[in-house]
């Protein structure tokens, strides 16, 4: 069955971005709408009373569907579209992915992006005044323990949840990629971690992220450089 695919997101979200990386992972077809989510757009509102993206819109034969929030939209790919698994084909593998996929948008969001995106791009979108250096600095230091964590991961295995990719490196690579476009990443003082990354921004699904440009918000002249 024929199946129409609308996401509606923010280029520099890194849950939008989870979203987008599982969607050309699965080389699944989609139309992108671009949300100013900060400006509480009525319409998006109708599709997600929390007015945050993501949000996937499929249209078939059989109706509409609407699916909000990252977690949700990604079970609901995984479940109608199974190949290639993004979750693992081997239950420790899911559980360690679904685990790191907690740890990534609960505990590096709050630690990391929480002080880095909203210093450096939210306060920017809302009109907030200058960035807090002190919190700058706190989510560049938490960053450090995050990638060291990344490290010891990697020291064992291919991929951060055992030995294929899954939806825990997209989740990873999403959060991670949107520092990046700001320059924050010590790529040079984690080498396991850079040499991870480098892998995934080589797959295809990841070379729309590199043209994300949004005005006013210039990435780091690397950003889009496969070989950094």
């Amino acid at each position: 069955m024929s199946v129409e695919r609308t996401l509606h997101h923010f280029p520099l979200d890194p849950a939008s971005r989870q979203v987008r990386l599982a969607l050309g992972e699965k080389r699944l077809s989609f139309t992108e709408v671009q949300v100013r989510w900060w400006e509480q757009p009525e319409d998006f509102a109708a599709l997600n009373p929390s007015g945050v993206p993501p949000v996937l819109i499929e249209r078939s034969a059989a109706g509409e569907v609407v699916i909000c929030e990252t977690r949700a939209i990604l079970e609901h790919l995984e479940e109608q579209n199974p190949e290639p698994p993004l979750l693992g084909r081997d239950p420790a593998e899911r559980a360690e992915a679904r685990r790191l996929l907690q740890w990534f948008d609960r505990k590096f969001d709050s630690e990391v992006s929480g002080f880095l995106l909203h210093e450096k791009m939210e306060k920017r979108l809302l009109g907030l005044g200058a960035p807090a250096l002190a919190n700058i600095r706190a989510g560049r230091e938490a960053l450090r323990h995050h990638l060291k964590y990344i490290e010891l991961l990697l020291t064992t295995r291919d991929w951060l949840a055992g030995r294929r990719i899954s939806l825990a490196d997209m989740a990873a690579a999403a959060h991670l990629s949107v520092i990046d476009y700001f320059g924050d990443v010590p790529w040079n003082d984690v080498p396991a971690a850079r040499t991870w990354y480098m892998k995934i921004k080589s797959r295809p699904c990841f070379r729309p992220l590199l043209a994300d440009r949004w005005p006013g918000l210039a990435p780091a002249p690397h950003y889009h450089d496969l070989d950094f």
